[in-house]
């Protein structure tokens, strides 16, 4: 199952006078990533590269930022997607320590540094969660609102028409028990408008 991390944790890593300065931290999506890394390079103008990796929502992006090709982005897009993470963007600014490290010793690198931040990760479990919709007569709101709050769903939106609309959200495996309960109790009167995992 696909976790993220619940902070930022920084790792340094000092290999033949080149310092390596790792930062594994939540994020939402590209645009936020980019905007971490131009603020890194603010920070860090004396740095030969701000090298990066993210996956979130369904997305990944890699950037060498100058490093030979393959030797740093997608080493650590690697490592996020072996641990089977999800919304997490690892940076690594790079100070050129005037020793080569050839391909092999920059992706060791690289790897090392983000693999060594996530050791020190707190991971949490990401859950699947389905969105529900249905319709049903004023006189059942209470008791949908109560079997809503027992199951711990979070409701999104109720609208009150000829009937009341209700939608709200529930982990995608205690769904399939909700709505069994939900029709059980409703005796026919309860109209499924949508449904549908999230």
């Amino acid at each position: 199952m696909p976790q993220t991390i619940a902070h930022p944790v920084h790792h340094e890593l000092i290999l033949k006078k080149s310092r390596f300065l790792c930062c594994v931290q939540p994020m939402s999506d590209r645009a936020s990533a980019q905007a971490v890394v131009d603020a890194l390079w603010q920070q860090h103008p004396g740095a030969a590269h701000v090298c990066w990796a993210l996956l979130a929502g369904g997305q990944s992006a890699a950037l060498d930022d100058g490093e030979p090709s393959g030797t740093a982005g997608r080493p650590m897009l690697e490592v996020l997607r072996h641990q089977d993470l999800e919304g997490v963007l690892a940076t690594v600014v790079r100070y050129f320590g005037g020793v080569k490290l050839g391909a092999g010793g920059l992706v060791r690198a690289y790897t090392d540094c983000v693999a060594q931040a996530l050791l020190h990760a707190e991971k949490i479990t990401l859950q699947r969660m389905s969105t529900l919709q249905c319709s049903f007569p004023y006189a059942m709101e209470g008791w949908l609102r109560r079997e809503l709050e027992l199951a711990g769903a979070t409701l999104l939106n109720v609208q009150h028409q000829a009937v009341v609309c209700m939608q709200w959200s529930i982990p995608e495996d205690q769904s399939g028990a909700l709505i069994e309960r939900i029709n059980e109790g409703g005796q026919g009167r309860i109209n499924w408008l949508k449904f549908w995992p999230s």
